[in-house]
């Protein structure tokens, strides 16, 4: 067997912040299953849930990028806390030897801070601040001390997972600055590590079947169609799994740095790099969405 074929990121070291469920545990998965060594970060650990209790957990993710592979390493880190972030960054530094190849941005936790359909004066202050420490101080910090281990390097790749690849408004405008912002970060922080050789790019997936997602419909991913009923869309919906797919062909592509300070997309990168979902369905939101008229945001 052609191992640097089956497994093109061997040997390399990657750290995915909010890896815990979601995209992050997808892209987490997937990077494993090419064959990086994956820091693993969130809050919530075996015994000890975060604020948002929810069942899953860092090491179970970390658990399977191994079985995908890989080589998980679980580590609890509150990336809005500091010295949490430093002594994450440390510790893969000295474990690694100073190598630091792939950085990938996820921490997002504000579902529950949403208010859909009301102004943003009559929404609560403290959830609309509290959404863009989560969603945006976080990767402020990560990526202040993720990004000197590739500037020293010449080399790395750093991604900003986000929600829709525009500028536009996205129903909230709270909710539209937490999820613009990450493409912003992606585009500024390119300008600034170009002359250094590091990448920074911004990525979304289409319609996701998270966890949550999943519970919120009643249905497993064994079933998930059963939510068609309720929500049409849904059929164009995809795993996790898909938009990390995107994520490993991107931090495999010899010529990545060409697409720094670009947004990309789930199936814009299927198109590119040729990758299916993990249930052989090649969703394409962009193409569903102008179909029916949707904003794509």
């Amino acid at each position: 067997m052609n191992n640097t074929n089956k497994k093109p990121l061997q040997g390399k070291i990657a750290v995915v912040a909010g890896s815990t469920r979601g995209a992050g545990r997808g892209i987490a998965v997937m990077l494993g299953a090419a064959g990086a060594t994956v820091y693993c970060t969130g809050r919530s650990v075996r015994g000890h849930r975060s604020d948002l209790d929810r069942p899953e957990t860092i090491e179970e993710t970390a658990e399977m990028v191994t079985a995908h592979g890989g080589v998980g390493i679980p580590v609890r880190t509150d990336h809005t806390v500091e010295k949490e972030v430093k002594a994450l960054f440390d510790r893969v530094n000295e474990e690694q030897e100073g190598v630091l190849d792939i950085l990938v941005n996820d921490i997002w936790g504000g579902e529950s801070l949403t208010h859909w359909n009301t102004p943003f004066w009559e929404q609560p202050l403290q959830d609309a601040l509290l959404m863009q420490e989560r969603a945006v101080k976080t990767h402020l910090i990560t990526s202040y001390y993720g990004a000197p281990m590739m500037v020293e390097r010449k080399q790395g790749l750093i991604i900003e997972i986000t929600d829709g690849e525009t500028y536009n408004y996205r129903g909230n405008l709270y909710y539209s600055l937490a999820k613009i912002s990450p493409i912003h970060l992606a585009a500024a922080m390119a300008e600034e590590l170009r002359p250094h050789h590091v990448t920074a790019l911004a990525v979304t997936p289409g319609f996701l079947r998270s966890e949550q997602m999943l519970e919120h419909f009643g249905v497993e991913e064994h079933n998930w169609r059963d939510a068609v009923q309720q929500e049409p869309h849904y059929i164009e919906s995809e795993t996790p799994y898909f938009v990390g797919q995107g994520i490993a062909a991107l931090a495999a592509d010899p010529n990545v740095f060409a697409k720094t300070g670009q947004v990309l997309t789930s199936w814009g990168l299927s198109d590119q790099y040729g990758f299916s979902d993990i249930d052989g369905r090649r969703p394409h939101w962009g193409n569903y969405a102008k179909k029916q008229g949707l904003s794509i945001n």
